[in-house]
């Protein structure tokens, strides 16, 4: 097969448009193309008056070597088929896997594909209970805080837009590995070769319940609503066992940590068992909302509302004066801001969308980088005090009910609270309280967001309308510390404990932490079995994210 990029033809095409596309770029007869598989498949619509849509394809050939020899350009298709590096062997005990997010679902099926049969231990509950749980707080403000927006199975990436791509160098394509499992899993077969894909909340369900069953058939096991409480260490702090929320010890020598990024009781357990850590930056700012027909025009043009575009996305980058980066952050077409607090007395926003975006508003994290040094320096677990201060700061200014504080864009411009909304009705669930965003963001987030408003504008005209949007806090944009672990995916100073995915501070987004979920379980399978890993599970010093 040979890889042909950047074919380029109408945004309404016929069908045998493209075989004529590759027909002309290989310079062949037509019986000599056997087949064109469609690879990927997204848009350009730099300009609006002639969107086009752009093709990576795979194409079958007769005499493919000549082929390739007549154009340089071009290249054999990548060999994406995943290969398990080792199979199980006896073991003393079986693998642990703390979380069902994407990092621990991967983890936990390759495993279990490998023949090691997993135990999973969960704090929330099965998906379709903490769905309940959720809506409970969005629509009666009672939170559960064991199963909510951030715990159970699915993990935080279940109550989002359901994204399905990210920046990772992914040389092994174990990326096209996750999209597979998700497709046999109930996922639309479209995900393998959109340029971003997505399914949204509903789908996604599914596909956690689908990739369930997968392990449970392999022989894996799942404990709902068990919590993590401490790790029983042998004197050479290798991890011997877990003592569980039930007062249980459980026997384990292999545990894969995929928490996630709110698991902050989990978190300080670790840093109080001396577990290698170290604070990382992330992000701050509020939930911004526009109408979903606004964003189509200033992408689209008179496209806008076409079928094969769908809801248009974007994503915007501001450098503000005062030092700061200001960004667009897990932009969710025709979707909803969401109720995303794990915790009593705070307020924290998330996106969502369904698979159909077919909601009235567009919205994004309008965030701002932190940093250790700059803004938290009090050590590895300050990240996490300075998110919940924000987070209860919230809480008061909506009133201390759940309900969140929400300004209009005019008047954070104009440096006065928001007395009432105005033509974009805010989505966020259980409710808004109309406030000033400056009690409850720094003064630098505020100045630099104000700042990068208007800029924003400039890419696209409306963005700072006077009634859009703006909900806070948006505090949970990645894990606020990172879990370190050498090049063989064990904990620096803890063998046993394989940290990973999002919570660990090496992956964002369900793409990258399913990702790194296979990774870290080639790195158990391999530890259990005395077999080299396939690849290093770090870079540089030994700490860093891999990618």
């Amino acid at each position: 097969m040979i890889r042909i990029s950047e074919l380029k033809l109408p945004l309404d095409h016929p069908p045998e448009a493209l075989r004529a596309a590759v027909l002309a770029r290989l310079g062949l007869a037509d019986d000599n193309l056997l087949g064109v598989a469609v690879v990927r498949r997204g848009y350009d619509a730099r300009r609006r008056s002639a969107i086009s849509l752009v093709y990576a394809v795979d194409a079958a050939v007769r005499d493919e070597a000549a082929v390739l020899a007549r154009d340089p350009s071009l290249r054999v298709a990548p060999d994406t088929t995943y290969r398990f590096p080792v199979r199980a062997a006896d073991a003393p005990r079986r693998p642990v896997v703390i979380g069902a997010g994407p990092c621990g679902l991967m983890a936990a099926l390759t495993l279990a594909e490998m023949g090691f049969r997993p135990l999973i231990l969960e704090r929330g509950k099965l998906v379709r209970e903490r769905t309940r749980d959720t809506w409970g707080l969005w629509r009666r403000s009672v939170l559960a805080p064991e199963s909510n927006v951030q715990f159970g199975e699915g993990g935080a990436g279940t109550f989002s837009d359901g994204k399905l791509y990210s920046g990772i160098k992914d040389p092994r394509h174990l990326g096209r590995r996750l999209l597979q499992v998700f497709v046999e899993c109930g996922a639309p077969e479209e995900i393998l070769w959109s340029s971003k894909p997505h399914i949204g909340t509903f789908r996604l369900v599914t596909v956690v319940e689908g990739i369930r069953a997968r392990i449970e058939a392999l022989g894996g096991t799942y404990r709902f609503g068990t919590r993590v409480e401490d790790l029983v260490l042998g004197p050479d702090r290798h991890v011997r066992g877990l003592l569980l929320s039930d007062g249980s010890t459980l026997e384990a020598d292999h545990v894969v940590l995929a928490i996630g990024h709110s698991a902050r009781d989990t978190f300080a357990m670790l840093h109080g068992q001396g577990v290698a850590m170290q604070a990382k930056p992330f992000s701050i700012g509020a939930r911004i909302e526009h109408p979903q027909s606004l964003i189509d025009r200033a992408r689209f043009g008179a496209f806008a509302g076409h079928p094969t575009l769908g809801a248009a996305d974007y994503k915007l980058v501001h450098h503000a004066s005062n030092g700061r980066s200001v960004y667009s952050f897990c932009m969710c077409p025709g979707g909803r801001v969401v109720a995303a607090t794990s915790e009593a007395g705070h307020v924290a926003t998330n996106g969502m969308s369904q698979y159909s975006r077919a909601e009235f508003n567009a919205n994004a994290g309008v965030v701002v980088g932190i940093t250790p040094e700059a803004d938290y320096p009090g050590g590895p677990l300050a990240g996490i005090a300075f998110q919940r201060e924000w987070e209860r700061r919230a809480f008061l200014a909506g009133g201390s009910s759940y309900a969140a504080p929400a300004q209009r864009v005019g008047d954070l411009l104009e440096g006065q609270a928001s007395s009432a909304m105005g033509e974009v009705t805010p989505s966020y669930r259980p409710g808004v309280t109309p406030a000033d965003l400056a009690a409850c963001l720094p003064g630098f987030a505020i100045e630099a967001i104000r700042e990068a408003l208007g800029h924003f504008a400039r890419d696209i005209p409306g963005f700072a309308m006077h009634d859009a949007v703006l909900t806070g806090v948006e505090t949970r944009t990645s894990s606020p510390l990172r879990i370190l672990r050498g090049v063989g995916g064990e904990s620096v100073n803890t063998p046993g404990l394989f940290p990973g995915g999002e919570g660990a501070g090496y992956a964002g987004g369900i793409l990258s932490a399913g990702v790194d979920g296979i990774r870290v379980a080639e790195a158990v399978a391999c530890a259990i079995t005395g077999t080299p890993a396939p690849e290093r599970m770090t870079r540089g010093d030994g700490v860093g994210v891999y990618g």
